[in-house]
């Protein structure tokens, strides 16, 4: 059923304090705060690739202004149980000739021996784009290329190869993330409030992208296209069903030949997911991944190691401020239906 949820501001918090809760998972890291990670494994070993947040003066609101990340750190785990390695900086947003501010959630990507980190950022004219930096290791330090992807917008890249060896990129968020603002193809700034492009709610919900990668990883080999999201009676899903519509971080992973898209639902505050036979989609909606955490945000990705699925997320368990997060990670169950067993974060 669609809902009529009205907008709920960034900073605020879905959970109780932090002091009165209980987590199913502790936080990865506690030298600095982290957020959003991308999980893969490369050389045989787990890399994650998460945000970087930092204490910002930006005062906080709708769009996310106040999630002022300005670099990247990469992090490695010789298997799940151990500790996590920090690699340090490798890209500043300073190094990043085309970008302005706000280096959001970030993904890695391997071929042919090379590694390639995709990150959103503004511009100078304050629109997010998809830039793309490379190196020679998994831990870095990564060169960037002098501009943004060509066609890109919006946020979140999260990249998915297939079983041929193609490179797919999803992409999207709403609100803060101006996903809304390309709905004609072109960049719309009638307003600055987040929510003035949206459909109206008995409309289709705003899309997310993909394109295929071309073989140089660092264009699109394909003009993007409209991961288009179902509800099981083949119907799109609405932009007033708050609680199954895509707001942001997408991922996808594959098993026993199917192909998972997952997303965060936003202001309802869900990892959901949905399943189809084709990396274009379309993707029919199954149901909720991982409930909510403590904060505002969440994002995830999807990996397997070691013959074991894990999910890494990240909530505010160490400072209780919703844009000064820590990663987890949990194990992830596929059920024999193919439906995938719900996470409840905080331990219940």
């Amino acid at each position: 059923m669609a809902c009529n949820n009205k907008p709920v501001k960034q900073g605020t918090q879905n959970k109780v304090d932090s002091t009165e809760v209980t987590y199913l998972n502790e936080p990865l890291i506690h030298s600095s705060y982290t957020a959003d990670p991308s999980a893969h494994v490369f050389e045989g070993k787990l890399f994650i690739y998460p945000s970087h947040d930092v204490a910002s003066e930006v005062e906080e609101d709708d769009t996310g202004g106040h999630f002022n990340m300005q670099d990247y750190h990469v992090y490695s785990m010789e298997s799940p149980s151990a500790a996590v390695v920090d690699h340090g900086k490798v890209l500043d947003v300073k190094e990043v000739k085309w970008a302005k501010r706000q280096m959001w959630a970030p993904d890695a990507a391997e071929k042919d021996g090379k590694y390639f980190l995709y990150f959103p950022a503004k511009d100078t004219a304050d629109i997010f784009r998809i830039g793309v930096a490379v190196s020679t290791s998994p831990s870095g330090p990564f060169e960037p290329m002098d501009k943004p992807i060509s066609g890109s917008f919006s946020i979140d890249p999260a990249v998915f190869m297939d079983d041929q060896g193609e490179h797919y990129m999803y992409w999207g968020g709403i609100w803060g993330g101006q996903l809304q603002k390309w709905r004609t193809g072109k960049y719309l700034s009638t307003s600055d409030s987040p929510y003035a492009d949206e459909p109206e709610d008995h409309q289709p919900a705003i899309a997310p992208k993909v394109a295929r990668l071309a073989n140089n990883m660092v264009e699109f080999s394909e003009e993007p296209r409209d991961v288009i999201i179902l509800d099981k009676s083949g119907e799109p899903i609405v932009a007033g069903d708050h609680d199954r519509r895509f707001f942001e971080a997408a991922w996808v992973h594959k098993h026993a030949g199917t192909y998972y898209f997952s997303y965060s639902t936003g202001d309802t505050h869900n990892i959901v997911y949905a399943t189809g036979s084709s990396p274009y989609g379309p993707f029919t909606y199954q149901g909720v991944l991982l409930e909510p955490v403590q904060g505002w945000t969440n994002h995830h990705s999807i990996v397997k190691v070691e013959g074991q699925w894990y999910l890494f997320y990240h909530d505010t368990q160490l400072s209780g401020k919703t844009h000064l997060r820590n990663i987890k990670m949990t194990p992830l169950e596929h059920q024999d239906d193919g439906s995938i067993a719900t996470i409840d974060p905080m331990g219940g």
